[in-house]
């Protein structure tokens, strides 16, 4: 009983990310709902079919489900945000050592999400 809580309350925070990032820019949606539909699959059923039924994202998690796919336009959005990133790190007045780590992890992070099939 404990557990089903756990992982419905884990939903429920990714569920409500994920809905602010509908609204928020720079926020991502579909991350969170991944989650949510991961955390729901162990504790709230019901949720994860809604999810997986759902006509806008419903496809986008089945196709990571399935085979790990990210959509295209996803990857040219998150490029676009990490190449931002990496910007206003050189351009702002940050930390030496953010100006050193972030921007080859943030570079690791653009060629992992390359290396995953379009959905």
């Amino acid at each position: 009983m404990l557990a089903m809580a756990g992982w419905r309350a884990l939903a429920s925070l990714a569920l409500t990310l994920g809905a602010a990032g509908v609204v928020v820019p720079g926020l991502p949606t579909v991350p969170f709902l991944l989650v949510a539909a991961w955390a729901g699959g162990r504790g709230w059923p019901q949720l994860e079919a809604r999810l997986l039924a759902h006509p806008v994202h419903g496809p986008t998690i089945r196709s990571w489900r399935e085979r790990r796919a990210v959509p295209r336009k996803a990857k040219w959005m998150a490029s676009a945000l990490i190449l931002s990133s990496i910007v206003m790190i050189a351009i702002a007045p940050v930390p030496m050592l953010m100006r050193w780590l972030l921007p080859p992890l943030l570079l690791c992070v653009a060629l992992w999400l390359w290396s995953r099939p379009d959905a």
